[in-house]
């Protein structure tokens, strides 16, 4: 309980009472909150006594941030979930904290793989983000514990046990499925890739037909010929006497780019390597090709398998990452539900009693807010608030200033990291 007479405190080396300092801090917060009231993709799920004691502290801490436009506040409601042991408490702490960074790391994961799944369309990634049907910030806000799934008679220990089961299953079903779809994915841009450039590297196989060539002869071979646009007068003037023995009005271009034409020459295969030696001297480039019609029937159909086989693979992909994605989210919420409800019993102690709150800083507020919140629960942990309020205090032994340690309970959730960008 607080003393009637107000002591008072030092804020940024300034002295003020309790109240007053309360006030100032509200000012400042109004005046922030008139600059600017986007809220942030951040949010922070905090708890603090339920007591009678604390209840006046909940009111100033709502009043305060809601005058001041610091946050969005709802409420976060925890069931009345088995303590069990303390020392299980302790154990279970440590793994939690393990379990919400790796189950914040698969849904990380699944977020940005659907950005690559949609590829032209990544702009749509936020609308496939959904938990239970609905988006993130309406799930997150309207939190409720999910009984059938996690059933709270159950110990602790137990429900952390299934959800980082459900976690590691997702994360193991995720990398099969991507491998899957990468290496239809990756085997088609290769032959993709095959037709890009020009006509001196690109893939001849949707280009060329068998009545381009001389086939099955014993003396004669058509080559194909890379020529610049500059020279086609020359071509045709010339490719006759490159070399002895070239069949007269043989040319014909079959392909161009913005570079140059593709044509093609048929001649005596004898003079095929003193046509090529010619050629090169007068800038024509023969490209190393001989007509294969069961290699090039194989090249076509294997991109048009590649092609349905990803195109198949891409709808029932793109609702297993949904709704997984929905699967994971819901279960991480319910990690950090946890967490708290473990770290309020261990911080303050039996019976089970306190209240959870999730705010939504606006943007650029984060720290006014910090302040508002050390300067109404530093009751609770009075060292801990003084070296948070005051950087510039040293207590030996005590390193606070740069730990995510508060007098109240306090852990972050970040919806940005699911952000398409």
């Amino acid at each position: 309980m607080h003393n009637k007479e107000q002591p008072l405190v030092k804020q940024r080396g300034v002295y003020f009472s309790r109240g007053a300092e309360l006030d100032l801090l509200l000012d400042c917060g109004a005046f922030l909150g008139e600059l600017q009231d986007l809220t942030s993709a951040e949010f922070w799920l905090i708890s603090a006594p339920g007591d009678k004691a604390n209840q006046t502290a909940w009111e100033r801490m709502t009043t305060v941030t809601l005058k001041a436009n610091l946050s969005n506040n709802s409420k976060f409601t925890i069931p009345d979930l088995k303590v069990g042991t303390l020392d299980a408490l302790v154990g279970l702490s440590d793994e939690l904290g393990k379990l919400d960074t790796f189950a914040e790391s698969v849904i990380k994961k699944i977020a940005q793989y659907i950005g690559e799944v949609l590829e032209d369309s990544k702009d749509k990634v936020q609308e496939n983000l959904l938990a239970s049907g609905v988006d993130l910030l309406s799930y997150l806000t309207r939190f409720e514990w999910d009984m059938a799934k996690y059933p709270i008679k159950q110990p602790l220990k137990n429900i952390s046990e299934v959800l980082a089961k459900q976690m590691t299953q997702i994360e193991t079903d995720l990398k099969t499925r991507a491998a899957v779809y990468n290496n239809i994915k990756g085997n088609l841009q290769n032959l993709e890739r095959k037709t890009a450039g020009n006509l001196l590297t690109r893939t001849l196989s949707d280009i060329v037909h068998k009545e381009d060539f001389v086939l099955n002869s014993e003396y004669l071979i058509t080559l194909l010929v890379v020529v610049p646009k500059s020279s086609y007068v020359q071509w045709q003037k010339t490719y006759e006497s490159l070399s002895d023995m070239v069949v007269p009005r043989s040319t014909k271009m079959i392909a161009e780019d913005a570079e140059g034409g593709l044509f093609t020459v048929t001649l005596f295969q004898k003079v095929m390597e003193d046509f090529k030696a010619k050629a090169r001297e007068n800038k024509f480039i023969v490209r190393e090709f001989y007509f294969d019609e069961k290699e090039l029937k194989c090249e076509r159909e294997e991109m048009m398998k590649l092609a349905s086989d990803k195109k198949q693979q891409y709808g029932p992909l793109l609702r297993w990452l949904k709704v997984n994605f929905s699967e994971a989210f819901v279960a991480w919420i319910h990690i950090k539900a946890l967490r708290v409800f473990t770290e309020s019993v261990l911080r303050y102690g039996l019976p089970v009693n306190f209240q959870t709150m999730l705010l939504q800083p606006n943007k650029r507020s984060a720290k006014r807010l910090r302040d508002v919140l050390n300067a109404v629960f530093k009751h609770l942990d009075e060292v801990a608030a003084a070296s948070i309020m005051d950087a510039s205090m040293d207590i030996p032994g005590l390193q606070l200033s740069n730990q995510e340690y508060y007098p109240y309970v306090y852990f972050k959730i970040d919806l940005s990291l699911l952000d398409s960008s």
